[in-house]
């Protein structure tokens, strides 16, 4: 099949403010350390005048993914919910100048939220603790699915987070009809093991009936399965999906493909930030299944995308992945 894009991604168009705080810090702030909070705009007023040392950049799960896709030669597409405001302009133009096509322009409606951001706080140990305001990006719904868009990837990535409204749940499914329809294939980040506490149900139906592929790690696998036991989520999971994936941080990477079962072990790495590893993890998988590699292959691109971005502050690659993939003697 021709297409026009190799990757297109929906998921919530997040701003991401980046700053340092050590542990007295976030206890000062009422901040939980090391996980995503949602955050209301008023508390996000009050953390983004906190933080001393930020720095901006257009985020977001699967739109990091993107960008790392994109350091690969592929072509991407980001699709998202902007506000035609300073944050949501700044989003939609440093995508496109990072090579991701941004196919939906800033929403221009008064009574919209402002564009989503989330303050994200580093600690010395590498911990991240998200505070994210879902803003304009949260609203996202059928209405913002281009089928055309949809009908022109081959694969096609959704961002788990967006299953908080009903609205994004039906997004979902019309993306995949469509992806589908031309042949494409869609696949999901599960996100967040809260978020598959709220969605337990639709998360495992959607899987079932619309996913070709699932990563998570074992966290969130675990909370949907509700088991102790890694396996028997795994083997319900790859029971009604064709390939799943489970991260498991410094324990290898878990990959199944109908009866073909691969561990990948991850490079141990002293993180810097390690805000974006599963992003750019997903960011090499993905580059794997599209130019047709094993599952092996897949998982060590996937390992080897997630150790170069954990070196340095933010969930982007600061050298191009394709340039890291030829060091590691993988292309």
């Amino acid at each position: 099949m021709t297409t026009q894009y190799d990757v297109v991604g929906i998921g919530n168009a997040i701003v991401d403010v980046i700053s340092h705080g050590d542990d007295s810090f976030l206890d000062n702030m009422g901040i939980e350390k090391g996980i995503m909070q949602l955050v209301e705009r008023k508390r996000a007023e009050v953390l983004y005048a906190a933080m001393t040392d930020r720095v901006q950049t257009p985020g977001g799960s699967v739109a990091n993914t993107l960008a790392g896709l994109g350091t690969l030669g592929l072509a991407t597409a980001f699709v998202g919910r902007v506000k035609n405001d300073a944050l949501g302009r700044f989003y939609a133009e440093n995508m496109e100048k990072d090579g991701t096509t941004f196919p939906n322009p800033p929403v221009d409606d008064a009574s919209q939220p402002p564009t989503s951001r989330s303050m994200i706080f580093v600690s010395p140990d590498g911990e991240r603790s998200m505070n994210t305001y879902l803003g304009c990006g949260a609203e996202f719904g059928e209405e913002d699915v281009d089928v055309s868009v949809m009908e022109n990837t081959r694969y096609l990535f959704l961002e788990g987070y967006l299953f908080d409204k009903d609205k994004g749940k039906r997004a979902f499914m019309a993306a995949a009809n469509a992806c589908h329809h031309a042949g494409g294939k869609a696949g999901i980040t599960l996100s967040d093991p809260f978020c598959v506490d709220r969605h337990r149900d639709s998360f495992r139906e959607l899987i079932e009936n619309d996913m070709d592929y699932t990563i998570g790690n074992e966290a969130e696998w675990k909370s949907l399965y509700q088991t102790d036991s890694l396996e028997t989520a795994l083997n319900e999971a790859a029971a009604i999906c064709p390939v799943v994936v489970c991260t498991r941080s410094g324990n290898p990477v878990i990959l199944i493909r109908d009866d073909e079962r691969v561990e990948v072990p991850v490079q141990r790495v002293t993180p810097v930030d390690a805000t974006g590893a599963g992003d750019q993890f997903a960011a090499g998988f993905l580059y794997g299944l599209a130019t047709g590699q094993t599952l092996e292959m897949s998982g060590r691109m996937g390992v080897t995308a997630a150790a170069e971005v954990i070196r340095h502050i933010g969930p982007r690659p600061e050298r191009p992945l394709r340039e890291v993939f030829h060091k590691a003697g993988l292309l």
